[in-house]
């Protein structure tokens, strides 16, 4: 799919743009979403250079996600996508032309939706590719942050829990913080990333850029760098939770083990008397006692209550 966002008058409309038909006059910013094999001829034919190779477009090198050839400015940043409790990173490629901002997602994202609705409702002010451009990584960043606030909630759920006596759920406490370790380390890959788009931008483009662009660009840039210490922050807390939920299992593990061995070892003195008096020898002289069996299994007992008292006043159970 193919979208066509324009500005004028302060207004803006959004088109469905198709080989038969083009984008309007004015038209500031083109959207392709997985494009199919048409969309992608014209696109490539109209604007030459606009849109990378599916393989380029995951490249990590620093030559192959920011860089400026004769089609305008080409930048591959990476967006968040949320799908349920999974965040996802899309790799999104930029073309920043002098009229015009082209975009390529590889697969549909929530921001670029939520840039879509801003825009009709005009609660995001673009007159410019830039402004689109500097207005999609503003959202991002802001997302971003959002979903950090969210993780370290999840985080001081989870410790909460870990003090509470009730709450006996190991399972489901691994689950939350291996989930959240994991939204942790994509939000600080997208913060880098983001970073280091904003910085090329920035040098790139400083003769197109006004005072307040600038002055956004550098607010975000501001942000990042809050933000990228307080994801190590919440590594170190994940690990702490981590290793104290393990030690609680190993505990737990402990206890159980202690109650085996304790059990063990209580049976053993009545094992003794039970095997002694089991030997097969013909002159035992307790054999002929009349009382002899009720007198060996009161022996039995009371070595074993005798091992269980002992272990009790020690402590050990």
């Amino acid at each position: 799919m193919i979208y066509a966002y324009s500005a004028q008058e302060n207004q803006f409309s959004i088109d469905r743009v198709t080989p038969d038909f083009p984008p309007a006059k004015g038209t500031i910013w083109l959207e392709a979403t997985e494009p199919d094999s048409d969309e992608h001829h014209w696109l490539t034919t109209h604007f030459p250079g606009c849109l990378p190779e599916e393989e380029d477009l995951g490249e990590i090198e620093i030559s192959s996600r920011y860089f400026e050839t004769e089609s305008g400015i080409h930048i591959r940043s990476l967006f968040p996508h949320r799908a349920g409790h999974d965040l996802r990173n899309i790799n999104v490629a930029f073309n920043l032309r002098s009229d015009k901002l082209i975009t390529l997602q590889d697969e549909p994202t929530g921001l670029f939706r939520l840039m879509r609705k801003h825009l009709k409702t005009q609660h995001v002010k673009a007159a410019t590719p830039l402004d689109v451009l500097i207005a999609l990584f503003d959202a991002k960043v802001e997302y971003l942050a959002d979903t950090l606030e969210e993780v370290y909630e999840d985080l001081e759920e989870v410790s909460q829990n870990a003090l509470s006596e009730q709450y006996k759920d190991v399972n489901e406490q691994l689950r939350t913080i291996t989930l959240q370790e994991d939204l942790n380390g994509k939000v600080r890959l997208n913060l880098l990333d983001t970073q280091r788009s904003l910085r090329y931008l920035m040098r790139s483009c400083n003769h197109m850029l006004n005072d307040e662009q600038r002055d956004n660009i550098r607010d975000m840039l501001r942000d990042i760098e809050s933000l990228t210490p307080h994801t190590g922050f919440i590594f170190e807390k994940i690990n702490f939770l981590m290793e104290s939920t393990m030690g609680y299992i190993n505990l737990e593990q402990n206890n159980i083990i202690k109650i085996f061995s304790v059990a063990a070892v209580m049976f053993l003195p009545p094992t003794l008397i039970a095997s002694i008096y089991g030997m097969n020898f013909k002159t035992m002289p307790e054999l002929s006692v009349e009382y002899g069996y009720p007198l060996a299994l009161g022996l039995m007992l009371l070595s074993a209550l005798a091992t269980f008292l002992f272990f009790k006043r020690k402590g050990w159970l």
